[in-house]
């Protein structure tokens, strides 16, 4: 073999390698797109802050006893590991990767100002590989499909709602005025008006048309099953269903209600009262009410295994019962002591 072959096949050999090693760069970086059907949370969950988010056996959360940092275990509460530092909220998962919104505290320059990072960011879920999407300030935000719809505010044109795609690129602002976008099913948005009235709308999220389907006067919508549970606006807040089919509203309770969450068969909801207020539960029809805690309390969080809330402005201690049969409201001591554990 003549010196100028030799040459030749060792440069096409160091094409080819340099080559392999690029594509292998570029599909590596690569964040796969989910089908539209992925949720990234409970439309209840969002609703409530969006601290807790179940994925696969695995519980999320934002973990108040650790100024709010992103946690994860199993939905026993066993294997708690510590994935983040930084105040999380409205916690998404789909595919290999979580979704949230964060900030977190650094020091500014100058006369000891504490500036304040903020935006939507996607990590692996072991915590792993964190990227900013939007460097923003978020409020409540849904996985649908391979796009984040969030409620994106800043102090020039104020909330609107906007979207971006899970790789980061493609980010659109789909509505100038608030919508919210907890409620997400088979590629319809739920949502309340907010400008001209509070009937009921859908967004297509393969066009992000916007669609009037029901003239109710309602607040937070849920839909599950065909269909939408929502508080009652011309009547103090009470809790309805509206049957989509059949076009039918049934009243579930004349409680007033402040908060609200549904899981599988339950609601969980947050009775307003002056003289008796309770955090209660009562199945999806309305039927078997009962007072799960005396007292206000918020941040109403469900996952298969437990139902997590905290009285109404004071962070902890968290409490806790079980999502299905007795009630019997503990402490969240597991992640007090994971807290305790790390911190120290």
């Amino acid at each position: 073999m003549t010196t100028t072959k030799r040459n030749i096949i060792i440069v096409c050999i160091v094409v080819i390698v340099l080559a392999s090693l690029f594509a292998v760069a570029i599909f590596s970086g690569r964040i796969p797109m989910n089908d539209v059907s992925t949720v990234g949370n409970t439309a209840g969950n969002l609703n409530n802050g969006g601290l807790f988010c179940e994925s696969d056996g695995r519980v999320y959360f934002s973990n108040a006893y650790d100024n709010n940092a992103l946690y994860s275990m199993n939905a026993d509460e066993t294997d708690m590991v510590k994935l983040n530092s930084n105040s999380v909220a409205s916690i998404n998962a789909g595919g290999d990767y979580l979704y949230y919104y964060m900030e977190s505290g650094t020091n500014g320059k100058g006369l000891g100002f504490m500036g304040r990072t903020a935006g939507i960011y996607r990590s692996e879920k072991d915590g792993g590989h964190v990227a900013c999407l939007d460097r923003t300030y978020a409020v409540t935000m849904q996985l649908c499909g391979s796009y984040l719809y969030y409620q994106d505010y800043n102090n020039k044109t104020g909330t609107v709602l906007s979207k971006i795609k899970i790789d980061k690129s493609e980010k659109t602002e789909v509505a100038d005025y608030v919508i919210n976008p907890a409620s997400y099913m088979n590629g319809l948005i739920y949502f309340n008006g907010t400008q001209n009235d509070h009937a009921l709308y859908t967004l297509n999220t393969a066009t992000d048309a916007i669609t009037s389907v029901w003239a109710g006067n309602i607040w937070n919508p849920v839909y599950l099953n065909g269909f939408v549970y929502y508080m009652d606006v011309l009547n103090d807040y009470r809790l309805c269903r509206y049957n989509m089919a059949e076009n039918v509203i049934e009243v579930l309770t004349n409680d007033r209600v402040d908060f609200f969450n549904i899981y599988a068969d339950y609601i969980y909801y947050q009775k307003s009262s002056k003289t008796d207020p309770a955090l209660k539960r009562m199945y999806t029809d309305g039927s078997s009410p009962e007072v799960v805690a005396s007292g206000v309390y918020e941040n109403i969080n469900i996952t298969s295994q437990y139902v997590y809330f905290n009285q109404y402005g004071a962070s902890v201690p968290v409490y806790k019962t079980a999502t299905f049969g007795n009630i019997n409201v503990t402490t969240f001591d597991a992640a007090a002591n994971a807290a305790a554990a790390n911190i120290e």
